[in-house]
């Protein structure tokens, strides 16, 4: 039997988390990865959080280290407000950094606003899970995921990346974004 791949949904909001609005981040991630995800072994733990570096420092170390998730994907709390401090909080707990991530992210943004250069998204690997800090706004959640006609979007390097430190084999719907691994890498369905 497949490893059931486990994927952690972290929205990060002050107002969201005390119900002053309804929260867009964790069902805007849901959808799109249903859509992407092709393989049929896999689930979510999602939490809705305030922006306090202890909270999300010990909610990222909870889904790594107990629930045992092999990605785990942020949702706000990236900017250059005094509130953001979700990629010190993500650094803070990581024990490699991932680059490439946050740099595509900006990239494709900038195709949209200027204020792009404003984000601060990082990636991580802790133990055996990724985790990725993405735009608030469900739209370009979609965009830096998904990509666009003339550039990918990161999570065309995700399962590949879960490949490497350990974790379940992830196929995608190429119809929404194909994974991409070295031939040596594939394997047959």
């Amino acid at each position: 039997m497949k490893e059931e791949l486990i994927v952690g949904l972290v929205s990060i909001s002050d107002r969201a988390s005390a119900g002053v609005y309804r929260d867009e981040g964790i069902p805007s991630l849901k959808e799109w990865l249903h859509s992407a995800i092709a393989s049929p072994a896999w689930r979510d733990e999602t939490r809705l959080i305030a922006d306090e570096m202890a909270i999300i420092e010990s909610t990222l170390v909870e889904l790594v280290d107990e629930k045992r998730c092999h990605l785990v994907l942020t949702t706000g709390g990236t900017g250059p407000a005094r509130r953001d401090v979700t990629p010190e909080a993500t650094l803070a707990i990581a024990d490699k950094v991932m680059p490439g991530f946050g740099e595509q992210m900006r990239s494709l943004s900038l195709k949209f606003v200027p204020t792009a250069i404003l984000s601060r998204q990082v990636a991580v690997i802790r133990r055996q899970a990724l985790i990725i800090n993405l735009p608030g706004q469900p739209k370009s959640i979609r965009e830096t995921l998904q990509g666009l006609p003339d550039a990918p979007g990161i999570f065309a390097a995700v399962p590949y990346c879960i490949d490497l430190i350990g974790g379940p084999y992830i196929e995608t719907n190429e119809a929404v974004v194909k994974a991409f691994r070295p031939k040596s890498a594939i394997r047959n369905k």
